[in-house]
């Protein structure tokens, strides 16, 4: 448990971009310090510990958690170097705050979970949406009653990638591919809004590499609701969520994982338009979390259980198998 009278102190593992918005959402942080940043690349460390004063750079992780000048770590690598890099951390007596998607697959996110409990320690997935306001409200409309029960949700996410065999996208040995990067937001909206499916069918085209450029997911719940949901890297989509229900519909705004804005639309023709709070890029919010957790002494937050994550990879498990999609660091 931290000390109430401290600021809690961040490092941060692996230095690319959304490291750099994580940081700079740090300063939307009450007591939140960045102490340290890390890379295998000392001179990529540096140079980004450049923008944030009071942070040093650290040419190795080890050397970094060792340190003694962090109470948490912000792992920000690559998915398919999650397991190994969490594992570090926590091995080194360091909670964790590891990026989505949690890990390639459901054997090492149970890994993970097992060792954060035998250490004793907090860790919790990044996935950021799940602590906007705009998730409040809708969950706030949708306890209200006023759309009725859920019948329907629909969610895409899809963004026209320049087709780059070494990108973090294209990559299979980087985890690339639209499910695991992109994918990920429609299907875990689905899940926090409708549970685990009763029924999921998945299909998908492949790039050259033999990641998916396309997916497209039919999921059907004990409730008689069903949601479709789809991502690519071939094109710009609308990048929204529309959840339909028995009385009426809220639209979540593109993009709809960081909305500004959602409309409610009654079945009477009543709309209503609602301004969504979003500061800096989005990832102050998840930081906030996890520090109330922290000082409270909890090993997971309330809002994205260890479970929550374990079932959420299992789908997307689920999903790659119906596709066909495997990566060499499994």
């Amino acid at each position: 448990m931290i000390n109430p009278g401290n600021s809690i102190r961040w490092g941060i593992l692996a230095c690319g971009k959304i490291a750099r918005k994580f940081a700079d959402d740090l300063a939307f942080v009450s007591d939140a310090q960045l102490t340290a940043v890390a890379s295998r690349d000392i001179h990529r460390a540096e140079e980004f510990a450049s923008h944030y004063p009071g942070s040093k750079a650290f040419g190795s992780y080890e050397e970094m958690l060792s340190s003694g000048l962090i109470d948490v770590v912000y792992v920000a690598s690559p998915h398919g170097l999650h397991h190994a890099h969490t594992l570090l951390c926590l091995e080194a007596g360091i909670p964790v705050l590891c990026e989505k998607a949690f890990a390639v697959n459901g054997r090492q996110v149970s890994e993970m979970i097992q060792k954060a409990k035998e250490k004793n320690l907090f860790l919790m997935e990044a996935l950021w949406t799940r602590f906007h306001p705009s998730v409040a409200k809708v969950l706030e409309i949708i306890e209200s009653g006023k759309i009725g029960q859920i019948r329907h949700v629909a969610a895409d996410f899809g963004f026209k990638a320049e087709y780059d065999v070494e990108s973090r996208l294209f990559n299979p040995v980087l985890t690339g591919g639209s499910l695991m990067d992109i994918g990920i937001y429609p299907l875990f909206i689905s899940k926090l809004l409708l549970g685990q499916p009763k029924t999921l069918l998945a299909t998908g085209t492949m790039a050259p590499t033999g990641v998916d450029m396309n997916c497209s997911i039919a999921t059907s719940y004990e409730s008689g609701a069903t949601a479709t949901l789809f991502s690519t890297l071939a094109a710009q989509t609308d990048t929204k969520c529309a959840i339909y229900g028995s009385q009426g519909k809220i639209l979540m705004h593109s993009r709809f994982h960081e909305t500004f804005g959602i409309t409610l639309t009654l079945e009477n023709g009543d709309i209503e338009e609602f301004a969504c709070e979003r500061k800096g890029w989005g990832y102050s919010y998840e930081a906030e979390a996890v520090q109330a957790d922290l000082r409270a002494g909890r090993l997971e937050n309330k809002w994205m259980t260890h479970q929550f994550s374990q079932e959420l990879m299992g789908l997307l498990d689920n999903i790659r198998k119906q596709i066909g999609l495997v990566y060499p660091n499994e």
